[in-house]
């Protein structure tokens, strides 16, 4: 049995193509599992494998004379594909100016995005590095602008029930359990937060992902590295920047859907697999305004260690 996933809890398969091995030693240079080992000039399985295989692929990538072969955990030999050549790839200064470019747009034209566009997003993100394959990661599309307000009203009325979450009395209670920083932001976004996005959906404006024409929610499993999910979001929005479109990640949905009956009741309803550690929302349309300027942004520290 090797690490398990919700998508597989068996190892992967090796297969030797000995005619074909020249025992370059790639492979086993390749593997993080020590999973391999030159035996009389030929690739062969190993003793010492830490986890067994957990299919990524890489010995198989980087076989020169394809003479091995893994299958299982949702891989194949049908899934190698040639790398792009170096002259195909984006140099710094066309990665950073995208990068540069990026600004959280809440303000969309009335018009779809394309299912073509939603492909080619959902590609891009696919290829997002991850803790353990095969990827956890979930994604759950809301492809109109009616869908996304739909979900956007329903979570205002989840919130409506849930309006002791913010209550004073229970903030109190909590204060000693959480730490100061927690009590803070509650008391600073999340109860405001509480606030704006039920009396404004009351009125018919949608702060919660702002009638996007698309909005994408990626999450995992109890079985996902954490980051994942946000590594596959981050993916998605810079791949869409690409294509022209405007993006704004949403934060405040995620946290408030993964605990408690209610919020098991709301993810079963909108076909929410599991809940997850973490998980982002990700709004994507046509912008309906234009920046002239971007504004430069600082980390907290930037330390070399000793």
């Amino acid at each position: 049995m090797a690490i398990p996933t919700s998508r597989t809890k068996e190892a992967a398969e090796i297969l030797f193509h000995s005619d074909k091995c020249t025992g370059c030693g790639l492979c086993v240079k390749a593997c993080g599992d020590n999973s391999l080992e030159i035996i009389n000039k030929k690739a062969a399985k190993s003793d010492s494998a830490i986890f067994g295989c957990i299919g990524c692929g890489h010995c198989m990538a980087v076989c020169p004379t394809e003479a091995i072969e893994i299958r299982g955990r949702t891989l194949s030999v049908n899934d190698l594909y040639p790398l792009p050549s170096r002259e195909k790839v984006s140099d710094y200064q066309g990665v950073l100016s995208l990068f540069q470019r990026r600004r959280s747009i809440r303000a969309f034209k009335d018009k779809d995005v394309e299912a073509h566009l939603i492909e080619k997003i959902l590609t891009a993100a696919k290829t997002a590095p991850m803790g353990l394959p095969p990827s956890d990661v979930h994604v759950l599309i809301f492809d109109s602008k009616e869908k996304n307000r739909r979900f956007a009203a329903d979570f205002c009325d989840y919130l409506d029930g849930m309006k002791w979450f913010v209550s004073s009395w229970f903030l109190a209670l909590m204060r000693p359990f959480w730490g100061k920083p927690n009590d803070e932001l509650f008391k600073g976004f999340v109860r405001p937060m509480f606030h704006v996005y039920t009396s404004q959906m009351k009125k018919g404006i949608n702060l919660v992902n702002y009638d996007a024409p698309l909005s994408m929610y990626f999450y995992g499993s109890p079985y996902t590295d954490p980051a994942d999910p946000i590594i596959a979001a981050t993916y998605a929005m810079t791949a869409a920047e690409s294509l022209g479109l405007g993006t704004c990640m949403l934060g405040s949905v995620h946290p408030l859907i993964q605990n408690g009956g209610k919020a098991k009741k709301f993810r079963e309803k909108h076909g929410i697999k599991y809940p997850s550690r973490e998980g982002l929302f990700v709004a994507f349309g046509y912008p309906d305004i234009e920046y002239s300027k971007g504004i430069r942004r600082t980390f907290a520290s930037e330390v070399t260690s000793n």
